[in-house]
């Protein structure tokens, strides 16, 4: 990788539409990387999660177009909360096939364009619309459903999760491009309008307007542009089932430095936790060649749309053992100061959630990290993690339907 671009994540870009929202991040990576001209970029891959919210079928090849990259090849890739993290994965594709030596990832999302009530309606179809929609299927609904059997299951509290909410949304703080930056108490969120017991509003990420751009190119390349590459050296990916139902009860998926008898007594996955994120990881890890995660990573951006998925996440990642993500977060292990700073950006919960966009935008926050560049990019050094050689990110879409994990190296 060897620029990156992000809007400013809004509740709302009345002054923009979906094509100038991505040319804006675009023009800021370009102009990170002056030695690359239009002419050298060989396509792109778009990322948007619904067509409902432009109310615009192909909406990709209009930013084609608006970018000036007609007549290059490009795509659009979709795959709901995840749609980022795919569209990062198919440009790394393009260029480690050879098929491109620089490829344009960009990613945006309108979702400002309907109520709140009809965007919920949308993301809803993104659930089984045979069965589980019918009868109320809601995300939030999901989310506590699988929170309450992991608090059931492990004794994870509401405070903990809090502590998430009040992690990221502090975090925020520090970042301008962030749609929700606040300093929270155990009281605050909790004490927010509850939506599904028991998340409530603060525990929850946000609707927003947004749009991120990713630059891949191949080594040479990347030689010729930038003196700070940042390579990418290990991906992953994993499915579910869309019903939680059909979900099959079996063996937990080992990451190298688990063992059988870590997980003796453990019904799994339940609705507790998220096989294809599990899948995600260890294929990232083999190809990266990391045997265990919380020593030989320096942060990790993760997909946090509620503060119980980012405790789900942790032990999907290994970060730590499964039933133990409460407590790591009341340790204070995934702080800035802590073992591992997650969502050191701010995560979904504070930054905000335009679909499209938000798994570039981990990719770019990281990209930046690894740089050792984000005073440069945020105006201020406290968000950046010292010495950071190695970090992950996350994107994840429905119950843990399509779940990618793809970890980058400063060179």
């Amino acid at each position: 990788m060897v620029s990156g671009g992000i809007t400013k994540f809004a509740k709302a870009h009345p002054d923009m539409d979906f094509r100038y929202m991505v040319k804006q991040a675009f023009d800021y990576a370009m102009n990170d990387v002056p030695n690359l001209t239009r002419d050298m970029i060989d396509g792109s891959v778009a990322s948007y999660f619904s067509d409902h919210f432009t109310r615009q079928l192909k909406a990709a090849s209009m930013v084609q177009d608006y970018l000036g990259l007609c007549p290059k090849p490009s795509k659009r890739i979709e795959g709901g909360g995840a749609t980022g993290g795919l569209c990062f994965q198919a440009a790394w594709e393009a260029i480690a096939s050879g098929r491109m030596n620089v490829c344009v990832a960009f990613g945006f999302e309108t979702m400002s364009r309907v109520s709140t009530w009809k965007g919920n309606e949308f993301i809803a179809h993104a659930s089984d619309t045979n069965f589980d929609y019918p009868v109320g299927g809601f995300y939030t609904g999901y989310y506590a459903m699988m929170v309450r059997r992991h608090m059931h299951e492990f004794g994870t509290t509401v405070e903990q999760m809090a502590m998430v909410s009040i992690k990221n949304h502090g975090n925020a703080l520090y970042n301008p491009y962030a749609q929700s930056p606040m300093k929270l108490t155990i009281e605050d969120v909790r004490n927010s309008p509850m939506v599904a017991d028991p998340l409530t509003m603060l525990d929850i990420c946000t609707m927003s307007d947004g749009a991120a751009v990713c630059i891949l190119a191949s080594e040479e390349m990347a030689a010729r542009l930038t003196d700070k590459p940042v390579k990418i050296i290990g991906i992953g990916a994993g499915t579910d089932s869309m019903r939680m139902a059909d979900r099959p009860h079996g063996k937990v998926i080992l990451l190298p430095h688990e063992s059988e008898s870590d997980y003796k007594n453990l019904k799994y996955p339940g609705v507790h936790s998220f096989r294809g994120g599990r899948m995600a990881a260890k294929q990232a890890y083999e190809m990266a060649g990391i045997t265990n995660p919380l020593e030989e990573l320096d942060f990790v951006e993760l997909h946090d749309a509620y503060t119980s998925s980012e405790i789900q996440t942790y032990e999907d990642l290994g970060l730590c053992k499964y039933g133990e993500g409460g407590p790591f977060i009341e340790a204070g292990h995934s702080t800035l100061t802590g073992k591992i700073p997650v969502n050191p950006s701010g995560g979904l919960l504070a930054c905000g959630h335009p679909v499209g966009a938000t798994g570039l935008m981990q990719a770019v926050f990281a990209f930046w990290q690894l740089q050792g560049t984000i005073q440069k990019h945020l105006g201020n050094d406290h968000l950046q993690i010292k010495n950071a050689r190695r970090g992950l990110i996350h994107s994840h879409a429905g119950t843990g339907t399509y779940i990618t994990v793809s970890i980058l190296e400063a060179v």
